[in-house]
């Protein structure tokens, strides 16, 4: 039986305070950026063999991911604003002209606060690729722990007498580990699903010869990394692209977007398993949360966050009154 000052509520605790940490010191950057190299690293290594070719490897595809993300951003800071300025004003002159009342009347407001946030969010992903931001910095150590982990590999317990320290830094191990099992399962499909929907969503984009295709392909797989959120930015884009060819295009694209996403929660269900499903509210809960917390990394943990307080919760039978 274990004592008070061993007692898991402390090991917990303890890692609370690590999470509490990391959101208060704005380190989610590293985190996610740790976990991802560190799944990249494992599906490179070839069931733990040849770790320093995974390395090498994973460097070289990380080089290359990155400056292919600069290009992208600085189209995408051009292109986002354009697309923006020319559907809105087709909308809503559509709209008007079958009768169709909108909530909004001041186009230029809605015009302009669009733009705004168009470039916004280009600014965000500008952010990461400028290589003097803090965000950049983050993601480089992300990496440097990553690799070093990788390396080094899992540590081996200390022989000798068991002590408080010891006990409680095992424990805090254990819990890490289990949050990136978590990261695994949940990321890892939702890494599948995304390219899975981006496959099929560049087939319509590339076969309907919509605009700024390059841009549009590469978004919906970024955006499919978001729960949730992801589809309606994705979603929004390609159908307000659509609509400034013409409005029966757009109705096409919504109804193949649609059918795309009730696709992807059959693989859901499928490659994810029953086990990580949790109602939507709960889901969106987590989101909101996430987002008031750590922004888009806070969206991208929620799921993960969700399934780690499940599989720990699990581990403990509810006490017969």
């Amino acid at each position: 039986m274990s004592s008070p000052a061993t007692s898991p509520a402390i090991s917990y605790a303890l890692f609370l305070l690590l999470l509490l940490l990391v959101g208060c010191l704005h380190l989610a950057t590293v985190v996610i950026t740790l976990l991802f190299a560190c799944l990249a690293l494992r599906a490179l290594s070839f069931s733990g063999r040849y770790k320093w070719t995974a390395v090498a490897a994973f460097l070289v595809l990380i080089t290359l991911f990155f400056c292919g993300f600069v290009v992208f951003v600085k189209e995408a800071i051009v292109v986002l604003p354009e697309i923006v300025s020319t559907s809105v004003p087709k909308l809503v002159k559509y709209a008007t002209s079958h009768g169709i009342d909108l909530p909004f009347n001041d186009l230029e407001s809605l015009k302009s606060l669009a733009i705004e946030t168009a470039h916004k969010t280009a600014g965000y992903l500008a952010s990461f690729a400028r290589v003097a931001t803090k965000e950049f910095l983050y993601m480089v150590v992300g990496i440097v722990v990553a690799i070093g982990l990788f390396i080094r590999g899992t540590a081996a317990e200390e022989a000798g007498e068991s002590t408080l320290y010891s006990v409680h830094t095992t424990r805090v191990r254990e819990l890490c580990r289990s949050l990136y099992g978590s990261f695994e399962r949940v990321m890892g499909a939702q890494v599948i699903i995304s390219a899975i929907n981006t496959v099929l969503t560049s087939i319509f984009v590339l076969t309907c010869h919509l605009p700024y295709a390059t841009v549009v392909i590469i978004l919906t797989f970024l955006c499919g990394l978001l729960p949730v959120v992801g589809n309606i930015l994705s979603n929004t884009l390609i159908v307000g692209i659509a609509f400034t060819i013409s409005p029966h295009l757009a109705a096409w694209a919504l109804a193949f977007l649609v059918v795309i996403h009730k696709l992807e929660y059959f693989l859901n269900s499928r490659i994810i398993g029953s086990a990580i499903r949790h109602p939507m509210w709960l889901t969106l809960l987590a989101l909101l949360v996430g987002e008031r917390l750590l922004g888009i990394p806070g969206i991208i943990l929620a799921p993960v966050m969700l399934n780690f307080v499940k599989n720990e919760a699990s581990k403990f039978p509810a006490t017969a009154k």
